[in-house]
């Protein structure tokens, strides 16, 4: 059971609720937390729980924003420290990768919500997250073409798509391996091969 106090102001209890569940999705299969596990692992009823989320998704959503509003800030922050458009998009990959190994649960929520055939309010914050991503990967990459850092002719779209990919990738080689630690090691050499590529590519 994760530590809790009884008694907590409703945006303190709402929080605990989420850092709850990421830690429960780091520990076993997402879609099998239920509230009741929720609640018991909080030291709650369910009762106190649905006081602050009256549905299940409702909690999936407020992770989901949690998961968008840290990890588009990490990534802000590691492009603003670059000293370029090609060292902000590894920035901004690396900084995905380290969000990834602290909070192993994440991606698999998130794999978890773009499965359900329904349209759901956390599905659809997960599609804007992916949006909101690609659009920063997507202003470095014309700022490395402006500046002459990466060929004119590339295809922004096709690199963006490639770079996700890549983390999705990491990510299922870390779940089949049961090794968080193994995506942080493989990341940089995998980035080196995806930067040679996009960066010889014919200009």
């Amino acid at each position: 059971m994760g530590p809790h106090r009884k008694h907590l102001p409703a945006d303190e209890r709402r929080a605990a609720t989420v850092e709850a569940v990421v830690q429960l999705a780091a520990e076993q299969n997402p879609s099998q937390i239920t509230t009741t596990a929720i609640a018991k692992y909080m030291g709650l009823t369910q009762g106190a729980l649905f006081k602050h989320f009256p549905t299940k998704d409702a909690i999936l959503q407020a992770v989901m924003e949690w998961v968008a509003e840290r990890l588009l800030a990490r990534v802000d922050k590691a492009a603003r420290a670059a000293t370029s458009p090609i060292a902000a998009v590894e920035a901004m990959f690396m900084a995905h990768v380290e969000f990834v190994t602290e909070h192993p649960g994440v991606p698999r929520m998130l794999f978890g919500e773009l499965q359900r055939a329904e349209m759901t309010a956390p599905k659809r914050m997960v599609q804007t997250l992916i949006r909101r991503y690609g659009e920063r990967l997507h202003h470095s990459i014309e700022e490395g073409k402006a500046a002459g850092q990466l060929p004119a002719a590339l295809d922004a779209e096709a690199a963006i798509t490639l770079l996700t990919g890549m983390i999705q990738g990491l990510v299922m080689q870390t779940l089949l391996a049961g090794d968080v630690g193994r995506i942080r090691r493989d990341a940089p050499r995998v980035f080196a091969i995806y930067l040679r590529g996009i960066v010889s590519e014919e200009r």
